[in-house]
């Protein structure tokens, strides 16, 4: 970390809010040369600090209109049952995200429906006969706002 200045943390804050900036407007809001910006770039790439070009899709417009957080507690432990709901779960293409997770609950999934009717759908169709299932908390998004880290 102590490899990285000003300069490329004001890069990745830019870029972490339009991944599709050039490298010529990034160096014109930050007032350095386009070619410097450019080898940054490069360098934090290389590095791994850069991965990739994330598009952010409008769920709303898309027709997905609720979203929720679901805590899940699977029933059976061990390697076989952790293994078997990941399977399970990265195929429910109304999962956002699958985190295994530390404390009360094994995962925290994000879920995407298009309202409350298509997520009770989505629960009791899908989630709830994963294997290995067990208690379920939902917490239903009311609001979002993207907040920039430390950079």
């Amino acid at each position: 970390m102590s490899d990285w200045d000003d300069t490329d943390f004001a890069i990745l804050r830019m870029l972490s809010q339009d991944g599709r900036q050039s490298s010529s407007a990034i160096a014109a809001e930050l007032g350095v040369s386009q070619p410097s910006v450019w080898r940054r770039i490069a360098r934090l790439t290389e590095a791994g600090v850069l991965r990739g070009t994330r598009i952010v899709l409008d769920k709303e417009r898309l027709g997905f209109g609720v979203t929720v957080f679901l805590g899940i507690k699977l029933a059976t432990k061990g390697r076989v049952s952790l293994d078997d709901f990941e399977r399970a779960v990265v195929s429910i293409p109304e999962v956002q995200t699958v985190e295994h997770v530390l404390g009360r609950y094994d995962y925290r999934l994000k879920v995407v429906a298009r309202d409350i009717a298509d997520f009770e759908r989505i629960l009791r169709r899908r989630v709830m006969t994963l294997p290995g299932a067990g208690d379920v908390e939902a917490n239903v998004l009311l609001s979002e706002e993207r907040l920039l880290g430390p950079l």
